[in-house]
């Protein structure tokens, strides 16, 4: 219980793992945890296979709910949060493209919807803003419940690699103002000066676009870094290919400078059984637990028994960490 008690106190956790080992309910635990203790929390489901919702035993949309006084959720709405992103960049590219271009940049931009890595972006930008204004909002804690393991590790990476993608074009941006004003020297004076002076217009409107999303990224990958904030929990359960991923997913994550804070291990079989089959099960948990216990000695980690029935509603979550 000690690693969960200072699991609570970072006020951010994502909570990740292969899939069907109990990321949800237990992302879910701890989010009902902290409301008892009455600390304001925001759990956030970026799994676009949601079940949040089921796990809570309450509707969820892609729009915040209030759960208690002091728990809210939501589930993110993938399309609309797509369908918002290039809204946004219309409204912004509006404001500096020639009126006879525009409807070919919105032919462009509708394209760009389906265009590989659109969504990701879409959904990046939108998980970073609640990283970084959370608290802004009146949020204690915020509890991420993500999708299996590759999509988490994906995710954890991509605000270095956006900042840096940023920098990259505003330093193209940059290069191209200073050619363009070198070649406006050698023309003609006034016509020259007046489209010189749009262009210049136009390009501080994309460069502060630029620099905000910089901004954004580049706080809400100091979040990610800063190991009294941000706490990064693995579910599994004792089988060898969750321990096998798990074993991949924490490597990964010191390669990148984010280790794992703990582990939850999931439905753990009471070694005492009468029945022949559940003592074979129990004797092979044993194992994998033995392979756990050894591969991750340096790691914090929390077991839970396997339970006689579903998990589901707010009593059956509190009573599970109790």
């Amino acid at each position: 219980m000690s690693f969960l008690l200072d699991l609570f106190n970072r006020p951010i956790i994502f909570v990740g793992g292969k899939g069907g080992v109990g990321k949800t309910t237990s992302a879910a635990c701890i989010a009902v945890r902290l409301s008892t203790e009455k600390k304001k929390t925001l759990i956030i489901s970026t799994d676009p296979a949601h079940s949040l919702g089921d796990a809570l035993d309450r509707p969820l949309s892609g729009e915040i709910t209030s759960i208690t006084p002091y728990l809210d959720a939501i589930e993110l709405d993938t399309q609309k949060i797509v369908d918002m992103h290039f809204k946004q960049i219309e409204d912004n590219v509006r404001q500096y493209t020639n009126p006879d271009m525009f409807p070919k940049v919105q032919e462009f931009l509708k394209l760009s919807k389906q265009a590989p890595g659109a969504e990701e972006a879409a959904i990046l930008e939108a998980i970073c803003t609640y990283l970084v204004r959370f608290q802004d909002w009146g949020y204690d804690h915020i509890i991420f419940d993500t999708a299996p393991t590759g999509h988490t590790l994906r995710l954890l990476t991509l605000p270095e690699m956006m900042q840096a993608w940023t920098d990259g074009l505003i330093a193209q941006q940059q290069r191209q103002q200073k050619m363009r004003e070198a070649a406006s020297r050698l023309t003609s004076a006034a016509p020259v000066e007046q489209a010189k002076s749009l262009s210049s217009q136009r390009w501080l409107q994309a460069q502060e676009i630029l620099l905000k999303r910089r901004q954004l990224f580049s706080q809400a990958r100091d979040i990610l870094h800063d190991a009294q904030r941000c706490a990064i929990v693995l579910v599994l359960i004792p089988e060898i290919l969750p321990f096998e991923e798990t074993k991949r997913a924490v490597s990964q994550l010191n390669q990148i400078h984010l280790p794992c804070a703990g582990l939850i291990i999931n439905q753990v079989i009471d070694q005492n059984q009468a029945d022949a089959f559940w003592q074979n099960r129990a004797k092979r948990q044993l194992q994998v637990l033995s392979m756990i216990n050894e591969e991750f000695a340096s790691l914090s980690k929390h077991f839970v028994a396997l339970q006689d029935k579903d998990i589901r509603g707010l009593e059956a979550l509190e009573a599970l960490l109790a």
